[in-house]
């Protein structure tokens, strides 16, 4: 069972007869699909539908609700979430500052599923649990993380995209459980529900396979000169990256060689996801 600490994390909970009713109607996340046990994740947008804010949400008991961002946006996400919250029976705790241990490959299930939820950004085949009270000791560091976030396609800000710059759609939100398209309104539902329903989602989170090992996090993917995206957080010849899938298409159909710097790349979809590359420049949802 690895286990990693993550460092730069932090907690809060929202808590009151109203808590849920508030958030539902406020964050991309269906609460009505979360269970005990287990954190989705969600995210906070603009009116124009881009990730204001990223976040994993879980219960916490009755009538409380946990949130786990990072350290350097939870005051800002609860001072946005305050904005919001108007006249809603409903109180945040302080944010505690804290280091998240991971684990994951478990056998069994812990006895406190509120404070060990598992975090169902990974299929289901990948048990991956945070912890938030006592946990295991670490024996494996951040690299061994980011290689499964990237065997999995799982996506985080400040890694892989930054806050205000990609939509719910771009970072696999839609296929994962980080948007409730038929729970009604939230913040930047409109333009998430046209992206959804006109099929026009042309960015999307790839993993990316290097001939040799891939260069920094940030560097331009590009085909016959055109840019494709970025690559995101990197371990050795694997990288997350998202990227114009309509364009990523047209090299392949071309054999065209994708490039990061000089190395050359192939991108694909991953194994759980439900969309394709697009067969025709119209056709990229």
């Amino acid at each position: 069972m690895p286990t990693c600490r993550l460092e730069n994390r932090a907690l809060f909970q929202l808590r009151g007869p109203e808590a849920e009713h508030f958030l539902q109607n406020v964050i991309t996340t269906d609460l009505s699909a979360l269970e005990d046990g287990e954190c989705l994740p969600g995210a906070l947008l603009t009116p124009q539908g881009k990730i204001l804010f990223d976040f994993l949400i879980s219960r916490a008991g009755d009538n409380a609700l946990q949130i786990e961002c990072r350290t350097d946006i939870a005051a800002d996400l609860v001072k946005r979430l305050r904005l919001y919250k108007l006249r809603a029976k409903a109180d945040f705790s302080e944010i505690e500052q804290r280091a998240i241990a991971i684990s994951w490959e478990i056998d069994s299930a812990p006895s406190d599923l509120h404070t060990t939820p598992l975090d169902r950004r990974f299929p289901k085949s990948v048990s991956v649990r945070r912890h938030y009270a006592d946990a295991p000791v670490a024996d494996s560091g951040e690299e061994s993380w980011n290689g499964l976030r990237i065997a999995n396609a799982v996506a985080e800000s400040g890694s892989d995209f930054e806050l205000g710059e990609a939509f719910p759609h771009d970072v696999l939100y839609d296929q994962n459980g980080g948007v409730g398209l038929r729970k009604g309104c939230f913040v930047g539902q409109e333009v998430v529900s046209r992206m959804q329903h006109r099929g026009t989602a042309r960015r999307r989170l790839l993993i990316a396979s290097g001939a040799d090992a891939l260069p920094p996090a940030g560097t331009e993917l590009r085909a016959a000169g055109k840019p494709l995206g970025s690559l995101g957080t990197v371990s050795g010849r694997n990288a997350l990256a998202i990227v114009r899938i309509d364009r990523v298409k047209d090299a392949m159909d071309a054999d065209t060689p994708i490039t990061a710097k000089d190395i050359a790349v192939t991108l694909a979809i991953p194994n759980w996801a439900s969309f394709t590359f697009p067969e025709t420049a119209e056709d990229v949802g």
